[in-house]
């Protein structure tokens, strides 16, 4: 894996000679905060050494290099899912590379479904914690030492720091930001009603197919992590849930506005 994730490094400093400080993870439907960035390089998955390609409705497949303000970030504008075929180590490829590119803080969102009663459908949810329920790790297997340590501690995954200045951003723009844990199971299928319940019973506010690994891989290599979710369907007693993935990505479309606000505020305050 070191060799494969220095060779796409290289071939990203020879291409492109930019050197990002922010890494972004963009899901489900939420290509579209690229609008935000000062666009210097796009750069197509299947173009780049050693990526996957997402198949996946919403995730646009490019590498997008350029700035926010002074910011230089590298966002991924689609990523990949466990549920695609890849293993985890695929998955998270991306991630290594933006750390060995330069970056040494990561953002990443994605769309779930809600099981707090409390939520409803377009809420923008800041993830406080999660819980692994993917059936593979990332990290399994010999461990690489300069990459990171053989038993991670997985406190403070997601930030105190960047958590705090979220609340305060959310505050002062207003934006109605939801508090929770994620929840990461495999996909593709949407989570019975039964299963929305054992969610919840286990901890989780909201439940989606990814995420978790990206995080896991970027604590490993030290990078300060921020996370994201917008609320695209709810599970409850009610029975009420969205099945398609068009619902999905129709839910995202009317929340983007606050979670770009969010996003792009948060990094202009690092």
């Amino acid at each position: 894996m070191w060799n494969k994730i220095q060779e796409t490094v290289q071939y990203l400093k020879d291409k492109t000679g930019f050197q990002p400080e922010i890494g972004i993870v963009l899901g489900s439907g939420l290509g579209n905060f690229t609008k935000e960035i000062q666009i210097e390089h796009s750069i197509s998955y299947a173009d780049i050494p050693n990526f996957p390609t997402s198949t996946v409705e919403g995730h646009q497949g490019k590498l997008i290099l350029g700035t926010i303000g002074d910011k230089r970030v590298m966002a991924m504008q689609g990523r990949f899912h466990y549920y695609e075929g890849y293993d985890l180590q695929q998955v998270t490829f991306p991630i290594r590379v933006m750390k060995y590119m330069g970056a040494d803080k990561l953002i990443v969102s994605n769309a779930s479904g809600g099981v707090n009663p409390n939520f409803k459908v377009g809420d923008v949810m800041m993830i406080l914690d999660h819980i692994n329920f993917m059936p593979e790790h990332p990290l399994r297997g010999k461990n690489d030492e300069r990459m990171g340590p053989r038993f991670l501690n997985m406190h403070h995954a997601y930030s105190p720091n960047l958590i705090a200045n979220a609340r305060e951003i959310a505050k002062e723009y207003q934006i109605d930001l939801k508090e929770g844990v994620y929840f990461g199971l495999q996909g593709p299928t949407f989570e019975t009603l039964a299963e929305y319940k054992m969610v919840r019973i286990l901890g989780g506010d909201c439940v989606g197919m990814s995420t978790v690994s990206e995080i896991i891989v970027a604590r490993h290599l030290d990078m300060e992590c921020f996370g994201i979710s917008i609320i695209s369907d709810m599970g409850d007693e009610t029975g009420i849930t969205q099945l398609s993935h068009q619902e999905v990505l129709k839910a995202v479309q009317g929340a983007e506005p606050h979670a770009r606000k969010l996003i792009r505020e948060l990094i202009l305050s690092m």
